[in-house]
């Protein structure tokens, strides 16, 4: 039987509808019409899209961003703690030597770098995470950016650093840090620092990592090289740049420049 040529057909963009498929209006109509359900914008087709937002803006916001360190640590320090103090001092220090600092952009611990960051002359960012509770960037933030998804700032916070600092925290900080760790240990990203500052506050987990996982055969000896401890904020800089400038493709020729860095920076 022929097939009927007189039936109903609409191009709807690059798609052709024939017959049944035809559905009354246009694309735009659809578009500029506010009645009808919105029970859409909680769908995962819709999230998706907020998803791919949340990269875009990200990837745009901080691709022309210098060298950096992401520095985690807890939202509760308060300001008049030495590990505040720290922080000021460990922000600062990645300024001098031409690092930006990333942080989550809330108070306490990331307050402080993000104020020592901006005050040592450097570009201090701030990616903070939509809470329960609300918590909102910190003054010193000069690149802001709110996520909705953690996966999507946890994204950021590897691709645009060339090393982690891990200051005293919670389970926030105990989550950023594995997820550091097991990136390097997985070769997903390659020659990247992990340093833990405050010998004492971190030992207790660096025991339990040497005991039941290191014995148990759960993880390898090598795998506990990829941590630096220590309480010595210099010694974290000088390590991060050690470590940076050997990863570097001109690793040779940029040595002995590194090498007088390191030297004017008043490291040892």
């Amino acid at each position: 039987m022929a097939a009927d040529r007189d039936r109903k057909q609409q191009q709807r963009g690059p798609v052709l509808l024939r017959g049944g498929q035809v559905k009354p209006g246009t694309t735009d109509q659809r578009l500029l019409d506010s009645r009808g359900p919105s029970d859409w914008v909680h769908t995962d087709p819709w999230r998706v899209l907020r998803i791919q937002s949340e990269f875009v803006e990200g990837f745009g916001a901080l691709a022309e961003l210098p060298s950096a360190v992401s520095v985690f640590g807890s939202a509760r320090t308060p300001q008049d703690h030495p590990e505040y103090a720290a922080g000021r001092r460990l922000g600062a220090a990645l300024a001098e030597a031409g690092y930006a600092v990333i942080t989550g952009g809330g108070p306490g611990a990331m307050e402080a770098v993000n104020g020592g960051g901006s005050e040592g002359g450097g570009i201090s960012v701030g990616l903070g995470i939509e809470l329960p509770f609300e918590q909102s960037l910190n003054d010193w933030v000069d690149i802001g950016i709110n996520f909705r998804y953690f996966f999507a700032r946890k994204t950021m916070f590897v691709k645009y650093a060339q090393a982690f600092v891990i200051m005293p925290g919670g389970f926030g900080t105990l989550d950023e840090m594995f997820e550091a760790l097991t990136l390097v240990q997985t070769h997903k990203v390659t020659r990247f620092p992990v340093a833990l500052y405050d010998v004492a506050y971190w030992q207790g987990l660096i025991d339990w990592l040497r005991g039941p996982l290191l014995e148990g055969g759960k993880i390898k000896e090598a795998d506990l090289d990829l941590i630096m401890l220590s309480d010595d904020i210099d010694e974290i800089v000088e390590h991060i740049l050690r470590s940076n400038h050997a990863a570097s493709p001109q690793a040779d020729a940029e040595e002995r420049a590194t090498e007088g860095l390191i030297r004017e920076l008043g490291y040892p």
